[in-house]
């Protein structure tokens, strides 16, 4: 370990530890992790397929979803397959460019996938609130234009953390973390890091503390709309259709800020806990989101027997 931490102030490379403390249980953790991004590749995939081929699925919600589950397929793919060779192989070494992008690439991502869940929000309000002009306000065009916010804003917003880390002179290069993040890349730093601390601080604000807000604001209106409703069945159906996208918040936002709260103020929480919920937070969400939805909405079920039933008829005829 001594080694890899006699480093010039710009190194070439960095060593991902993977979970400190846990390393001779690396062979065993990666069963769930493999697990996970198996289940996030299949379920995503086949959510995109099914939205894509049924034609009753063209609506809203389920073209969000569908952008909700390409930024998770993105997501997966962009730290899993790094974290398995590091527990089966034990190939920790990374790139510092490579390991710049795949910060970027996540934190851009997260934005993202932030976004979308509150345009699914959004949907919601107007779908419950305001359901004769649905149609007319979240017309194609204008769900064309919340998407390409939504990746305009994750993609601009981050693009100066590589940048702001980049020349930046390293003390060490063992990352303590399965992946490239950039609070784990800032402790490495032996200089003043107040300006990428504070912009980072900043742009969590703008991206996930203000998504959230939105999300709370737009959940207050809808109760408040529904518990207007005359009858209680017509409150249970009103309900019952925001049920998946409130299991996703809280599966996306949980562990979201337990890892934001612990990287910055959560100095006595063992380091092996806090990069397992940093990892719950990245592989968790992919991996349940196809499922939540698959199970809660019945046209998506519907639509998936429909889809297999009708292949599996060419497969025999």
């Amino acid at each position: 370990m001594a080694a890899f931490n006699r480093t010039s102030p710009h190194p070439s490379t960095f060593i991902l530890l993977g979970i400190p403390g846990l390393e001779g249980a690396h062979v065993w953790i990666s069963i769930p992790f493999c697990s996970a991004y198996l289940l996030s590749l299949l379920g995503n995939c086949l959510l995109l397929i099914v939205i894509k081929t049924e034609p009753t699925l063209h609506e809203p919600m389920y073209i969000f979803l569908s952008m909700l589950a390409l930024t998770d397929l993105l997501v997966s793919n962009a730290i899993l397959p790094k974290i398995l060779c590091i527990f089966w192989f034990k190939d920790r070494a990374i790139h510092i460019d490579t390991c710049l992008a795949q910060m970027y690439l996540l934190h851009s991502l997260s934005a993202m996938e932030s976004g979308f869940i509150v345009t699914m929000a959004f949907d919601r309000y107007v779908a419950i609130c305001n359901p004769l002009r649905h149609s007319a306000i979240l017309t194609s065009r204008a769900i064309a234009k919340v998407g390409l916010g939504v990746v305009l804003r994750g993609v601009v917003l981050l693009a100066p953390h590589p940048f702001l880390l980049k020349w930046l002179p390293y003390c060490e290069t063992v990352i303590s973390h399965t992946y490239c993040e950039f609070m784990a890349l800032v402790k490495l730093v032996c200089a003043d890091t107040t300006v990428p601390r504070t912009y980072s601080l900043t742009v969590y604000f703008l991206t996930g503390g203000a998504d959230f807000i939105l999300i709370a604001l737009s959940y207050i209106l809808i109760l408040r709309a529904v518990f207007k409703l005359p009858s209680k069945e017509a409150r249970l159906t009103s309900l019952s259709t925001c049920g998946s996208h409130l299991c996703v918040i809280l599966v996306t936002y949980t562990p979201a800020f337990f890892s934001f709260l612990t990287h910055r103020f959560g100095h006595s929480v063992p380091p092996h806990i806090h990069i397992i919920v940093a990892n719950i937070y990245l592989l968790a969400p992919p991996m349940l989101n196809p499922i939540i939805y698959g199970v809660r909405t019945k046209k998506i079920r519907e639509s998936v027997l429909r889809v297999f039933s009708v292949r599996g008829l060419r497969a025999l005829s």
